[in-house]
């Protein structure tokens, strides 16, 4: 039987979820609130156009990942964004990437992985910037997406259910927290499944959304929580791990792997959407009133973090000042 308690305050604490804080610094240093161009703070920045959205995310990855999994590390560059695309209710069109290493050897590895994600994936790269006379290989990459209709991290509101989705069908890489679940999947499967959240987004299935990142669960949810203003909580017994460890699917990092908040009436037809391709959804929780992101036990509920409190990426919503 899963300690929620200690479960709650480690999470608070893990180095996965306290790692997100590093937003807060640039967004204070440049000045940005969620009400700044593109709305800081979603998985992607979204430009109005036309009838729809243009959308623009980028991601970086650690050196020593990058060195030590320079294959997985270049698939990554591709999934982890496309995932932001389609977190927002979009369809990637392009990516590009910025790619130092020491030595073309080094590179070609990187390359491959970038090169068979945008074979697996059906998303191009259309260029970017290579330097091959550095000491150490590091990887950036950007993606291009647009949409018919968003989802937002903004718009969770106060009796919406939480869903956390996920696709099973793989393994933990190692010790690590990546769970990859397209090693061995047909790419058709892989493209059909990025329909689920446009379609979701189209159909007016979902309040809020946000890709689950390297944040995990735990850290998904604050996230989510702080941008729309609300608290959220998650019971803990819902939490549908691949191999029974909870406290590690919290802060794991799915390779396809969203939280969604719905309306009740809605919150059926959105699970049978990944349900009828075979994906894990289930709803593991509630938006609450307040700051607080909680985990209940069925008696009590434990704090793993207070935004209202405790800012963590420094993008809650701006209150309009009380005139008397």
């Amino acid at each position: 039987m899963t300690d929620v308690a200690a479960l709650a305050a480690m999470l608070a604490a893990h180095p996965h979820v306290t790692g997100k804080r590093d937003i807060d610094v640039a967004c204070a240093a440049l000045g940005l609130t969620q009400n700044s161009f593109g709305r800081p703070g979603d998985d992607a920045a979204a430009i109005p156009d036309g009838d729809g959205w243009h959308l623009m995310a980028t991601e970086g990855f650690m050196n020593n990942f990058v060195a030590s999994a320079p294959w997985f590390a270049g698939w990554c560059a591709v999934m982890v964004n496309m995932s932001d695309i389609l977190a927002m209710g979009g369809r990637p069109t392009a990516v590009t990437n910025a790619l130092w290493a020491p030595d073309a050897a080094t590179a070609a590895e990187i390359l491959r992985g970038m090169r068979e994600a945008s074979a697996a994936y059906g998303i191009p790269i259309v260029g970017g910037h290579t330097n091959l006379r550095t000491a150490q290989p590091q990887l950036a990459a950007a993606i291009w997406g647009r949409a018919k209709a968003l989802i937002t991290s903004f718009d969770a509101r106060p009796g919406d259910v939480l869903i956390a989705s996920a696709d099973l069908r793989g393994a933990y890489a190692g010790t690590s927290s990546n769970f990859p679940a397209f090693l061995t999947a047909p790419h058709a499967r892989l493209r059909a499944d990025m329909e689920i959240l446009p379609t979701l987004a189209e159909d007016g299935l979902v309040t809020a959304g946000k890709d689950i990142s390297q944040g995990g669960i735990a850290g998904t949810a604050v996230m989510l929580a702080e941008c729309s203003g609300v608290g959220i909580t998650i019971d803990a017994a819902n939490i549908k791990s691949p191999d029974g460890d909870t406290a590690r699917w919290m802060t794991a990092f799915p390779s396809f792997g969203f939280l969604l908040t719905a309306t009740p009436d809605n919150a059926a037809a959105v699970l049978q959407r990944f349900r009828d391709r075979d994906i894990g959804a289930d709803i593991i929780g509630s938006v609450t009133g307040g700051s607080a992101v909680t985990l209940n036990d069925g008696a009590a509920v434990h704090t793993i973090w207070d935004h209202g409190t405790a800012p963590y990426l420094g993008l809650s919503p701006i209150k309009e000042p009380a005139h008397a």
